[in-house]
């Protein structure tokens, strides 16, 4: 006996939060010290703009998660549209997934005070050491996880008390722009720079599947909360870090100090300006704690900041991975990449994925380390995945969305695109990162695709007993559940038939009808399947298939001049509710010559059989044809 469940939907919004805010809350140990880095004392009011951003990309996933209850991701919602765009969308989540294991490693070890020659190896020690961790499923990793980050957020709240004696003074320092950053380019540019922390959203999405219902309240509950710890606290310490005695006096962003004036890389700026940008929060407990209680204090509070936000990050890095694997695995289950990253190990870990989502951020360390840099290829990624599921949710008329959350998705849609063209126009290395990432990927998408149709349009090898032998061989006694007729030619056809059949416990039908146009027929002139060898062929494709699957097959070889009749007659005399024929390979000329069999099969078809229809090829979701769009055909 067979028992077979799914996954039950056990997880809470208090289980689902603290993910959210492994992304969020990790993405302010670096956003502040970069926001201050390129707008000075400015930086208050882009990090006020970046919060209405996250608000509003935050209700917007509240919509995508409720039309999409069992995982809503930019896969899922693009796919329904397109799966070429789906996969564009998921290639884009691989990049930020990419970058975001780097930079988190790197950011960790800053957090945790390692010098500044050994971070890159530590970082890549730590990468391949996840994933050594990951190779043998363990399962504590969720739980250490959720205690890092429920530790996180208590050192943020009490850092954030530590903060409000400085507000009165970080406030008197803001202002709206620098003389030099008066251009309305450089001020989107400054912006688009630090519109990093959104990522979350989509794995938010994606797990929609395991919430607990109503998914729709599960999934308001998980982002709000979370959405206004980070907003409140990132305005509080952001305005202290304007506060700060080492900056409170500055006249111009260091960005521009530095990297405009004197055109020094990124990595060369002095290890003071590393210190406020690279580890922010840091900064803001050491001083604002070192004031209320002393500089030992202080110090202390630097420590202990540096180890558990330290380990917030290394235990981004993991989670980083992890989704690396989880979106190859989806891909590949579709066949959109090959089906070998789709092998499990002994610990049920799909190896192949864990292997490039490792190799992949090593990779980019060895190129590049530098915290600022590292953060410029960030946002193509997710900001473009976003942009492509919020277009998809607005674009598909099927979604249950009302017009004022549909032009509220059109909206924040079209901000998206926005930002993520300007960081394809201003930050060529993102393009080049991405492009790269996405051309692999669709390079390797056109190869998988190419040999699958190799595949399927190769026949099956002929059996040693013969096709009629084997078509003879096969039961053809109809099961009790539905039916299915097959009214088409091919191995990849009758492939993707018995896979239907196989899924709804039905039995197959597969019908050849060969065409006979002479005037005067002898007897014994009459084709029959023992002298037609593509009948046999065709036939015995389908029954071995069907054999190999244990799914009930029924062959039928009629000889006729009418072929419309013959399916239309055979398909309800067995009472079939469903019919899959193959699209027409003719030439327009001939179809409108011969007459469109396909166009008048389902203009007769009567009510309750479902018609199908697919192109030649490897598996793909099939089309179901409305008879009205194909009655003038």
């Amino acid at each position: 006996m067979l028992v077979a469940e799914n996954r039950p939907r056990n997880l809470s919004w208090y289980h689902a939060g603290p993910l959210l805010f492994g992304d969020w809350g990790t993405s302010r140990l670096y956003v502040l010290g970069l926001a201050f880095y390129y707008t000075g004392h400015a930086s208050v009011w882009y990090l006020s703009v970046m919060a209405l951003i996250m608000a509003g990309v935050a209700w917007a996933y509240t919509v995508v998660c409720r039309c999409f209850p069992d995982g809503g991701g930019v896969y899922s919602a693009a796919r329904q549209l397109s799966p070429t765009l789906a996969v564009l969308g998921a290639t884009l989540l691989l990049c930020d997934y990419i970058v975001t294991a780097s930079l988190s490693a790197i950011e960790a070890f800053h957090y945790l005070g390692v010098s500044e020659s050994r971070v890159v190896v530590l970082s890549v020690a730590t990468i391949g050491l996840i994933g050594v961790i990951n190779w043998f499923g363990a399962r504590n990793a969720g739980r250490v996880a959720l205690i890092v980050a429920v530790l996180a957020i208590a050192l943020s709240a009490l850092i954030a008390l530590a903060c409000l004696p400085w507000l009165k003074a970080g406030l008197e320092t803001v202002k709206h722009a620098t003389v030099e950053d008066k251009n309305p380019w450089h001020m989107w540019e400054s912006l688009v720079r630090i519109v990093l922390a959104l990522s979350g959203l989509e794995a938010v999405a994606n797990m929609t599947g395991l919430m607990k219902t109503p998914v729709q309240k599960t999934a308001k509950r998980t982002i709000w909360p979370v959405l206004i710890e980070v907003v409140i606290l990132n305005l509080i310490f952001g305005i202290a870090l304007n506060a700060m005695p080492a900056l409170r006096d500055q006249t111009t962003p260091d960005y521009i100090t530095y990297e405009i004036r004197q055109e020094m890389a990124p990595e060369a700026v002095p290890a003071e300006i590393k210190e406020y940008r690279d580890t922010a929060m840091k900064v803001v407990a050491t001083e604002t704690v070192g004031h209320l209680f002393g500089s030992q204090a202080g110090n202390i509070a630097g420590i202990v900041t540096g180890i558990i936000f330290g380990l917030l990050l290394l235990s981004a890095v993991n989670t980083a991975v992890m989704a690396m694997v989880s979106v190859q695995y989806s891909l590949a289950q579709d066949n959109e990449l090959p089906r070998i990253a789709t092998r499990l190990n002994y610990s049920g870990v799909p190896w192949v994925g864990l292997v490039i989502g490792c190799a992949a951020p090593i990779a980019l360390l060895v190129i590049e380390a530098d915290v600022k840099s590292l953060s410029e290829l960030y946002a193509i990624g997710v900001v473009g995945a976003i942009a492509i599921n919020l277009l998809s949710c607005a674009l598909n008329k099927k979604l249950e969305v009302g017009p004022y959350e549909r032009a509220g998705l059109w909206g924040l849609a079209i901000l998206m695109t926005a930002i993520e063209l300007t960081i394809i126009i201003a930050k060529p290395n993102a393009t080049i990162f991405a492009g790269v990432i996405v051309g692999a990927v669709l390079v390797t998408r056109a190869a998988v695709r190419y040999r699958a149709r190799r595949i399927a349009a190769s026949p099956l090898p002929e059996p040693s007993v013969g096709w009629l032998e084997e078509i003879r061989n096969q039961p053809t006694t109809p099961g009790p559940g539905p039916r299915i007729m097959l009214a088409a030619r091919g191995r990849d056809q009758a492939a993707y038939a018995v896979d239907i059949a196989k899924r709804r416990g039905a039995t197959l039908f597969v019908i050849f009808v060969r065409t006979l146009r002479v005037l005067d027929i002898a007897p014994g002139q009459v084709p029959r399947i023992e002298d037609d060898p593509d009948a046999q062929a065709a036939l015995g494709t389908a029954a071995i298939l069907a054999k190999e699957s244990r799914v009930p097959f029924v062959p039928i070889y009629v000889t006729s001049n009418d072929v419309v009749s013959e399916i239309l007659d055979y398909t309800v005399t067995f009472g079939c509710d469903t019919l899959i024929m193959g699209k027409s390979q003719r030439t327009p000329f001939s179809r409108a010559v011969v007459g469109d069999v396909v166009a008048r099969v389902a203009e007769n078809l009567p009510e309750g059989v479902a018609l199908f229809t697919r192109s030649p090829g490897p598996f793909e979701h099939a089309e179901e044809v409305k008879k009205e769009d194909l009655a003038d055909s």
